[in-house]
């Protein structure tokens, strides 16, 4: 299953002419003295030889290639690109993932620390948002109407306005900047790797689709609000390395995952019931390399044993890491699942990191802490090598390759390998909130999964005492 990737970020102009309406990190004053008039004065293009040209992306049958930094026509570098899988000319492919799995094969060996080709899904419009914004003339066409749980604020375009205000140079990237709008969705991030590295991270909203985001909701990290925003920055992520599995993926043979060999990775979305439209219980991950299927390892927290994303993992996780559990109280699997079943868009991107340098990834997070700390060690690169100055320096061709795409009901996209068992039905329904007596369905994730999904205050409320009555 694959179709012609959209545009990756197209040329801003003057609408009628070839005169830019941002230039390096500056937007034009005269084009852009407000955001209505921005993008009424200016227009989004591409031409389909600046795939390869101006982007590095290019496709070959069922895959589609991702080059790091391509000098472009114009004698400039791009660094990184990110692009969508389409429906038709004008709208995203839509993928509802409850109860299914999503497979795909991946290349990543010649990525090296700092660097991240990431595969993954958010809920974006499916049009782009070209209906929903009377500015919006351009549309998935033009790769519109992004957004993730990060609520970027380096989009140019937000609900078919320009993110023209409070416009600021970043410090470090020539080419960008930042403004006062973010855009924010939830986000499933499925793969985001390199060859050291790699991490399986659903990140939770409050809101629902694409949201503009101003001031405190978008939970600035140089604010200081990272936690106070509408979505869940960090994540609940399944990591190997940092769970203590130092062997488990990595280059060469003594790792049981080869990150130099081409891999295929098997992503299963369990539901409660075992229907399309149950809760979301589970994320399982498994891998085929050589023929052979390999299923994620165990590990332990709280002094119990885990192989997957649930809900009590990720309790347990956030406990045993000191970190902030944002993913619980934005609703946790359940929340994850509804995203999920109303429709996402799969997006394929390779990037460096401006902010940190990617030590959330392949390093150690906080860099001061201990790689003794649980959770601090991420992967084995040393905390000096994501530095994007040198990266892009010195492996300006490594390249990312994603193909053969698949989604199936579980067990249906690769022969090998069993399906998974179902989750235990859930128990009784929790009593009226009190004070701490027991725990409702006899485990965290089973009280979870027993709360009401509307209004979104009794849910995060009703989750809070469980964590209180079965932590």
């Amino acid at each position: 299953m694959y179709c012609p990737p959209s545009p990756l970020p197209p040329r801003l102009h003057k609408a009628g002419t070839y005169t830019n309406c941002y230039t390096g990190d500056t937007w034009d004053a005269g084009d852009c003295p407000d955001p209505v008039a921005c993008a009424k004065n200016c227009a989004l293009d591409m031409a389909k030889g600046d795939y390869p040209t101006t982007y590095g992306a290019t496709i070959s049958g069922d895959s589609v290639a991702l080059k790091f930094v391509t000098k472009t026509p114009q004698g400039a570098n791009n660094v990184g690109s990110r692009t969508y899988l389409m429906d038709s000319p004008t709208e995203y492919t839509m993928f509802k993932l409850l109860n299914r799995e999503f497979t795909f094969d991946v290349d990543v060996s010649t990525l090296p620390c700092g660097l991240n080709g990431a595969l993954y899904f958010v809920e974006m419009d499916q049009d782009g948002g070209l209906a929903k914004y009377p500015g919006n003339a351009a549309g998935a066409k033009y790769g519109t109407g992004y957004c993730d749980a990060q609520c970027p604020h380096d989009i140019k375009m937000i609900n078919g306005e320009g993110n023209i205000l409070n416009w600021t140079k970043s410090p470090t990237d020539p080419s960008s900047g930042t403004g006062a709008y973010g855009t924010c969705c939830t986000e499933m991030d499925i793969w985001e790797s390199n060859s050291i590295s790699q991490a399986l991270t659903p990140h939770t909203c409050s809101v629902e689709t694409q949201t503009r985001c101003n001031g405190i909701d978008c939970g600035d990290n140089d604010k200081g609000q990272r936690y106070d925003g509408v979505c869940d920055k960090d994540g609940c992520d399944l990591n190997p390395y940092r769970m203590g599995n130092k062997t488990f993926f990595g280059p060469g043979a003594n790792f049981v995952v080869d990150s130099t060999k081409k891999m295929t990775v098997v992503t299963q979305f369990i539901t409660s019931d075992g229907t399309d439209t149950g809760d979301l219980v589970e994320i399982r991950r498994r891998y085929v390399q050589n023929g052979v299927t390999i299923d994620s390892p165990t590990f332990t927290l709280g002094g119990k044993p885990y192989d997957s994303i649930t809900d009590e993992m990720c309790v347990a996780q956030k406990a045993a890491f000191k970190d902030t559990d944002r993913f619980t109280t934005h609703g946790g699997l359940k929340s994850m699942g509804a995203s999920l079943g109303r429709g996402v868009v799969l997006v394929m991107s390779m990037w460096d990191d401006h902010d940190v340098h990617m030590v959330w990834l392949d390093s150690n997070d906080p860099t001061t802490g201990s790689a003794d700390t649980p959770g601090v060690a991420r992967g084995s690169c040393a905390i000096t090598t994501g530095n994007p100055t040198d990266v892009e320096k010195n492996s300006p061709d490594a390249t990312v390759t994603y193909s053969n795409i698949k989604v199936g009901t579980i067990g249906s996209t690769t022969p090998s390998g069993p399906t998974p068992p179902g989750p235990t039905p859930p128990g009784p329904t929790p009593p009226a909130p009190g004070p701490p007596s027991g725990c409702p369905g006899g485990s965290l994730s089973a009280c979870i999964a027993l709360c009401p999904s509307t209004p979104p205050v009794a849910y995060q409320d009703c989750v809070q005492d469980c964590v209180k009555r079965c932590s």
